[in-house]
């Protein structure tokens, strides 16, 4: 098997869609010798900020010097950027012998129950992890939590970073049922860290951190102002992020007792945490700078037109904005358009994307001044703004894996795997 032949085999894995249930990928892991029991987790939940926060634990533990495993979706640009140990993404080489050897496996499931690429990704990366003889591992939730294949393991702690509105025609349409699902993760005797803040979701979670007596650490605006974050400058921008600084250094301090690292390295870690996509400015040769940031959701939006008008007060930049359709694309476009002078709406390369036209109408409606217009793909729109000094891309994630790409930034130039992120949930979900 070639590495295109097994990156083939895992996108066609996609029509099995992403059913929510935990019995395909606990029969997987179970004939594979259940890698889960030879690891040790910190389980990361929640709407938005959950991958963030991964790459800070991720960092803190990784500069104390432990061998730390990271499993986190979407990938940007190419599939191995799911699953890294001490932030070396998994080989090709590697890839391929797990697809060859999970191949077999996956042939004796009948067809109706046949494991999702979720799922099966799920399990290479618990076999990965163990091979690799990891201290730790940072896994981060797919899709909500309870139901979500990720939930086969039992952690040290338990993170749910946020509930917010996102992926209702899925997982519940209030905020106490998107939380209920997210509080699906949470474990008898495993200490809890939040930093929810909607009082109908952090009382779902009080409740079921009640239910099974189990401690909980709520972290507050107060926390911002605490060592070691009262002295430091995140590489990451956006009170958003130093939020989530603060989740990940309240997760360190709950897991003390388990893997006890010393202030320095939680300070170090902070300071070297990389995060592509997230508030990610680039400044190229000509003095031109790129901000990119995949905000996808209203929250997402709003944090970032939070960060600009901290960060950026007195800059005027374009805009470039592809949404994908099953988002609430009209709310994102309400927070965002007022912002920029010149928008252009560029579609995401997915069959999800949002329609350009409708996007257009809804940005012009929400800032009459501006100047907006619509341009083919990502490549044409940055190609459209190089004379531009100041330009944000955002909306969708997966646009900002085409602009990584289209601006030839990072390691995997070519790739063109952002395709394997594609899934359509079912509606009925499996136990």
């Amino acid at each position: 098997m070639t590495y295109a032949e097994a990156i083939e085999y895992l996108y066609k894995l996609r029509w099995f869609g992403a059913k929510l249930g935990l019995a395909n990928t606990l029969r997987l892991a179970e004939m594979v010798g259940n890698p889960q029991e030879r690891l040790r987790f910190i389980h990361v939940a929640g709407t938005n900020g959950k991958g963030s926060t991964c790459a800070m634990l991720e960092s803190i533990y990784g500069t104390a010097g432990l061998r730390v495993g990271l499993f986190t979706s979407p990938h940007l640009v190419a599939f191995g950027e799911r699953i890294q140990v001490n932030r070396q993404i998994i080989s090709e080489q590697e890839i391929v012998r797990q697809v060859g050897e999970l191949k077999p496996l996956l042939a004796q499931f009948p067809t109706e129950h046949h494991p999702t690429f979720f799922e099966v990704v799920t399990v290479m990366a618990l076999r990965h992890f163990a091979q690799k003889k990891c201290d730790l591992v940072i896994w981060e939730t797919g899709l909500g939590g309870r139901l979500d294949a990720t939930n086969i393991v039992t952690p040290v702690a338990t993170v749910i970073t946020n509930v917010q509105y996102d992926h209702q025609q899925w997982l519940a349409s209030t905020l106490a049922s998107i939380a209920a699902e997210k509080a699906g993760i949470i474990k008898p005797g495993i200490t809890v860290i939040t930093a929810a803040d909607e009082p109908a979701a952090l009382k779902v979670i009080e409740d079921a951190v009640r239910a099974k007596n189990v401690p909980l650490t709520v972290v507050k605006s107060g926390d911002l102002q605490r060592p070691p974050l009262d002295s430091i400058e995140l590489p990451l921008l956006g009170r958003h992020q130093r939020i989530n600084a603060a989740v990940a250094v309240a997760t360190v301090r709950a897991v003390q007792p388990i893997l006890p690292i010393s202030e320095d390295a939680v300070r170090r870690g902070l300071l070297q945490v990389q995060w592509p996509g997230r508030m990610q400015l680039l400044s190229k040769p000509s003095g031109q700078r790129i901000l990119l940031d995949g905000a996808h959701n209203a929250a997402g939006a709003q944090a970032l037109a939070t960060s600009l008008r901290e960060y950026f007060p007195d800059e005027r930049f374009t805009l470039i904005l592809g949404i994908l359709g099953d988002k609430d694309w009209q709310q994102i476009a309400e927070v965002l358009a007022p912002l920029g002078d010149h928008i252009r709406i560029v579609p995401v390369d997915s069959d999800r994307t949002a329609s350009t036209k409708e996007l257009a109408r809804a940005c012009q409606a929400a800032n009459p001044k501006a100047l907006v217009s619509e341009d083919s793909n990502i490549a044409q729109a940055l190609e459209a703004c190089l004379s531009d000094p100041f330009t944000v891309v955002t909306g969708s994630l997966y646009l900002v894996g085409e602009a990584l790409e289209a601006l030839r930034i990072g390691s995997f130039p070519g790739k063109k795997e952002r395709a394997l992120n594609e899934w359509q949930p079912s509606l009925n979900k499996r136990s």
